[in-house]
């Protein structure tokens, strides 16, 4: 999802001496709201920014195999790729829209996965699928392009489950052109969908109104959905069966108080880490939560904050902010690390 941009820039361009130095500017502030925060985020940590000058970010996914990230720029229709020694490089382009002529205003990649077989799986907004891609060499495949026929609204985000290896996605309508009005729409639910090992698509869940950012618990029997929708603005998990069916949801966390205080921004991406713990893009920048959605802190970064991976040896968390990406050290590590 794309919103209304906020016009906050802290730099316009960073030199490549920078890069070279490996000293990057800050932004953003750590806010404690339960003194337990301090064990997963000590009083010294900082938001360093190490990228900017894109449309809007999203998507990030640590290459461990190759020691660098990989993000999407929507609106650019671009994946770019950053490492530390050699700074920012365009990855893959198109990334998410392969037709004619203008699609949307969000027509590029959106969530973007690095699979247990190595290949970079998106969800294109534009071409409406989740595709799968090598990430040296070769094409792209379509994963899941349908449902039943009728064509997705336009797939956001994608996690694969850290038992079955299945794909599970989100998909809601913020790559079509004219949003759920849209006149190409075929498919009435915004629902959440896993790819079966033989290829089929079954759909989860279908009563959620904005379905965003997925993520699961580290032993992999609750599923976490983030709703970016104003009006219920809230995380819910879904137990998972023994076949990895969700069951009914609950409420984690309701979001929706600090959307009417003012707050900026919606619940989005979503990563847990070794210990349950949900950090979550939502109102203000990134929020903190354990399993029982319990609020440990909060990361107010002063622009839309999209999503999140985590990276370097599992403790780095990134950032997509807007036309920023961001970085944190923390004192944990991602689920699966």
């Amino acid at each position: 999802m794309r919103p209304i941009r906020l016009g906050i820039l802290l730099l316009l361009f960073f030199p490549a001496a920078l890069f070279a130095q490996k000293t990057y500017p800050t932004m953003g502030q750590v806010v404690y709201e339960d003194a337990s925060f301090e064990k997963l985020l000590p009083k010294t940590s900082r938001v360093e920014v190490i990228a900017t000058g894109f449309q809007w970010c999203e998507g990030p996914a640590w290459v461990k195999n190759g020691g660098y990230l990989l993000f999407s720029d929507v609106p650019e229709n671009k994946v770019y790729k950053w490492d530390e020694k050699s700074g920012l490089s365009v990855f893959l382009q198109p990334s998410g829209y392969t037709g004619r002529g203008v699609y949307s205003d969000e027509p590029g990649s959106n969530g973007l996965l690095i699979d247990k077989l190595g290949r970079l799986v998106s969800c294109e907004h534009g071409d409406r699928r989740i595709s799968a891609m090598p990430l040296e060499k070769g094409g792209k495949i379509t994963l899941a392009g349908n449902f039943e026929g009728k064509r997705f609204n336009s797939p956001n985000d994608v996690e694969e489950h850290p038992v079955s290896g299945l794909l599970y996605f989100t998909d809601p309508p913020y790559g079509l052109s004219k949003k759920q009005d849209d006149t190409s729409r075929e498919m009435k639910e915004f629902g959440v969908y896993r790819i079966e090992a033989d290829g089929r698509v079954t759909r989860q869940i279908a009563d959620l109104t904005r379905p965003n950012g997925l993520a699961f618990s580290p032993d992999g029997k609750t599923l976490y959905i983030a709703q970016s929708d104003p009006e219920k603005a809230v995380i819910m998990a879904y137990p998972l069966d023994a076949k990895g069916n969700a069951g009914a949801g609950r409420l984690v966390y309701d979001a929706t108080p600090l959307v009417k205080a003012g707050k900026q921004g919606l619940p989005d991406g979503l990563k847990v880490d070794r210990d349950g713990n949900l950090w979550s893009s939502g109102p203000g920048g990134l929020l903190v939560l354990t399993p029982g959605g319990k609020l440990l802190g909060r990361i107010e970064m002063g622009a839309l904050t999209s999503n999140c991976a985590w990276g370097d040896d599992g403790s780095t968390l990134y950032l997509t902010v807007d036309d920023y990406v961001c970085r944190i050290k923390t004192a944990t590590k991602g689920a699966g690390w």
